[in-house]
């Protein structure tokens, strides 16, 4: 009894430690077959959906895949103490009819060690629920020993039923959440692609996902990504996905305005606001009333005038420069910066009111030097744009050429490659867009003729002469002021100038 109690402890601190239910199991089964003599046992498991009964776990048992479906037919010894929830204990399993067992429970017992044995199975409950069922063989035993031993593992079950549901839980969890991301990556996927975005790479169907998502809204969108990743295209397709698709499109570049007119730019001014200003002028939040403002370089306004865009996003009203009567504006917001406005707002430069204001929907648009695969589709692009503009028929690429667009890191984005194709397209004579076509920034060694001609020894022993020898003439040929500078003892120092034959008496009366 003491070792019983012993075992069902040692189960409950397996499972409270959290504890795989396959290292529980093993813990389980060798302890039962050396306290009780129960071998060969093996574990049953329900699913609830398609009730289906599968070996989930045998310790020291390889499993064949004809011997895991042990459910195979309605009359098996599993499916009926799971189905009547009773526990089954056979003194001589040769005994039995064949076709009392399933061809899986067959093929279990077929890999007992030859012999008679007796058979128990108990079901595996979790509160009103049958989750499964636990099944053993013994040597032969009066009934007396084998109802011992099926209150046993009845005690035993409870325990391990509590393990089964919960992996049955976070198996069902799992499930549900790998079922939802597979379809929102098909809804990404057969998603429709903006009009006269290029690109099909997973992270730019991303991107249209969220323009998608969020263009028949009104809320604000802050655009974010390096310069020339095409911001103000993302802008404008939010523009043309949505409801006010017919209304204006108003564009703003704050960091092309200077601060002195920028809330002038922004809000307009009354007549006589301030010198110069000979009469009413509309501002860009009037001219984009009932349709979309995109505010580009955000990063770059004052923090006077942030507060006053800030009152504009909240209430949507202002007033002119200058003018004392409150304009009321509907307008969709959509802004977009290359800068880091959480660092901005640690140093008090951008108001953390306002970034969290305009920073409801946020899309990144990732550089292009992460997105390699768009980057013949775009280069194709640009070729026919500017083949078509310049009226010369440019029909390919050539491949020496794509290797090295594909081996650039494009610091200036889809801006900078369209710039290239564009250059390249007026120099070509042949109709092909050739390596030396492109700027020296992307020729390769190769293909401009400069490729090192030493090997990385001799480059770095190059390098190493002159460091040293720059020393010894700022010294003055004193071998120990120049090790001292370069960090050296005056041995290895004395090493180095004998193995490179630099002579430091030559630098002494330099």
């Amino acid at each position: 009894m003491v070792s019983e109690l012993a075992l069902l402890e040692e189960v409950s601190v397996s499972l409270s430690r959290g504890f795989a239910l396959d290292q529980t199991l093993d813990l389980v089964f060798q302890r039962l077959e050396s306290l009780r003599g129960l071998a060969h046992g093996l574990l049953v498991v329900l699913n609830r959906e398609t009730g289906a009964l599968l070996a989930e776990s045998s310790a020291r048992l390889p499993l064949a895949a004809e011997a895991r479906d042990v459910g195979g037919r309605p009359g098996g010894l599993f499916a009926d103490a799971i189905r009547d929830r009773g526990n089954i204990a056979v003194r001589d399993v040769a005994g039995l009819a064949s076709d009392r067992f399933s061809p899986g429970e067959r093929a279990w017992l077929a890999l007992a060690p030859p012999g008679p044995a007796a058979l128990l199975i108990v079901p595996i409950q979790h509160g009103a629920e049958t989750v499964g069922a636990l099944g053993f063989l013994r040597s032969p035993a009066d009934d007396n020993v084998l109802q011992a031993d099926l209150r046993l593992l009845t005690l035993v079950a409870g325990q391990v039923g509590l393990a089964v549901r919960f992996r049955q839980i976070a198996q069902e969890r799992l499930d549900t959440l790998r079922a939802e991301n597979e379809r929102l990556q098909k809804q990404i996927r057969d998603h429709f692609v903006p009009e006269g975005m290029i690109g099909k790479s997973s992270a730019m169907r991303m991107v249209y996902f969220h323009v998608d998502q969020v263009a028949d809204s009104k809320t604000t969108v802050l655009i974010r990504g390096e310069t020339g990743v095409g911001k103000e295209r993302i802008a404008q397709a939010i523009w043309q996905g949505g409801a006010r698709k017919n209304k204006p499109f108003v564009r703003v570049n704050c960091a092309a305005l200077p601060e002195s007119i920028i809330e002038s730019e922004l809000f307009g001014h009354e007549k006589g606001a301030f010198t110069g200003a000979l009469a009413l002028r509309k501002g860009r939040f009037e001219l984009a009333h009932t349709g979309t403002l995109f505010l580009d370089e955000i990063g770059e306004i004052s923090l006077s005038t942030q507060a006053k865009l800030l009152r504009v996003l909240q209430e949507g009203v202002f007033e002119r420069v200058g003018g004392a009567q409150p304009i009321k504006v509907d307008v969709r917001v959509v802004t977009a910066t290359n800068r880091n406005l959480e660092e901005m707002c640690e140093q008090g430069k951008f108001r953390l009111d306002l970034y969290y204001r305009i920073n409801v929907f946020p899309i990144y648009i990732p550089p292009l030097r992460e997105r390699r695969s768009d980057l013949l589709e775009l280069a194709d692009h640009f070729l026919e744009k500017y083949s078509l503009e310049n009226r010369k028929r440019v029909a390919r690429i050539s491949t020496p050429a794509i290797d090295m667009l594909m081996a650039y890191h494009w610091p200036g984005n889809v801006r900078e490659l369209e710039n290239i194709i564009e250059r390249a397209v007026l120099l070509t004579q042949d109709g092909v867009i050739h390596g030396f076509h492109l700027p020296p920034t992307l020729q390769t060694g190769e293909a401009s003729g400069t490729a090192p001609r030493q090997t990385l020894r001799e480059t770095l022993d190059a390098v190493e002469k002159e460091m040293i020898v720059e020393a010894l003439k700022s010294h003055r040929g004193v071998m120990a002021k120049a090790a001292r500078q370069l960090g050296l003892t005056e041995r290895i120092m004395g090493l180095r100038v004998k193995a490179l034959d630099i002579d430091p008496r030559r630098f002494r009366h330099e």
